[in-house]
């Protein structure tokens, strides 16, 4: 059962959503990839579980966690480790 970009969906067995952030450009994409990736190779048995992308200037973050609560938190996370990459940027870009 696929899902479009920008889908959240639920189920009694997991829940997900798949997030495209449009960035300034593909340089600037490529850098916030290459920064989160690393945080998506985590040990078994934690309850979310985070896949990246790029495609040109656009960023794609896939979620899957167990329940809605910890869904919540890897968005929240990721989200906030996005903004914080694009201030840094921009304070480089000064």
């Amino acid at each position: 059962m696929g899902r479009s970009l920008g889908s959240l969906g639920a189920s009694a067995e997991f829940c997900s959503a798949v997030v495209s952030v449009d960035l300034p450009s593909s340089d600037v994409a490529g850098v916030v990839f290459r920064s989160l990736e690393p945080e998506t190779r985590v040990s078994v048995g934690w309850r979310s579980r985070v896949r990246v992308g790029v495609r040109g200037r656009v960023l794609v973050l896939r979620f899957e966690a167990d329940d809605t609560p910890a869904l919540r938190a890897v968005l929240n996370s990721y989200l906030r480790w996005v903004a914080m990459l694009m201030k840094a940027l921009g304070c480089l870009g000064d």
